[in-house]
């Protein structure tokens, strides 16, 4: 599927996940690329929702963010600066993609996206010095914070995910389930 200022393909593993690639002008100034066009996500999400909510985290290198989620909220994902490993996971028991993951690089050279859908957690590691991360959220009612969330062990092993480190920096309710 292609749109004026986007690229946007389908997940190699897990249906619903969408990654989405900006068009990039450049010139002797630099860049400008739209990170959002609400006619074109329109089309993408399955039904009328409005992004409500954003938030940027900066995160150094070696943190690893997650997996987090919850069951309603549509997120969609960048690296604004740095690079980052972004996993995908389904938890949703009734998927035949259930407990499958997938992974994207995502960095400040190529801005792509992630749409992830209600029902998945997703978490990143950070590849360089520093990275700054952009969650866009679409929900509807008031938002589900940590204590509510869907939270699985970065290295729970009935997933097996491939991270690019074995020792990342975790904050304290990862950390509390990394050994478990």
């Amino acid at each position: 599927m292609s749109y004026k200022e986007f690229v946007v393909e389908k997940s190699r593993i897990i249906p619903g996940v969408l990654i989405i690639k900006p068009s990039i002008n450049w010139d002797l100034r630099g860049n400008i690329y739209s990170t959002y066009n609400r006619n074109l996500y329109a089309g993408l999400i399955e039904k009328e929702m409005d992004f409500i909510h954003d938030k940027f985290a900066l995160s150094h290198h070696n943190v690893l963010r997650g997996l987090h989620g919850d069951e309603k909220t549509w997120k969609l994902v960048s690296c604004v600066f740095g690079e980052i490993y972004e996993v995908v996971v389904d938890m949703r028991p009734e998927s035949q993609t259930y407990k499958k993951w997938d992974a994207f690089s995502l960095n400040s050279d190529e801005y792509r996206q992630v749409l992830i859908p209600p029902g998945f957690v997703n978490g990143y590691y950070v590849k360089s010095k520093e990275a700054v991360f952009h969650y866009k959220l679409a929900y509807e009612g008031d938002y589900i914070d940590a204590g509510q969330q869907i939270t699985i062990a970065w290295n729970d092993p009935s997933l097996n995910i491939k991270w690019p480190c074995t020792e990342p920096i975790l904050q304290a309710r990862d950390k509390v389930l990394e050994n478990k």
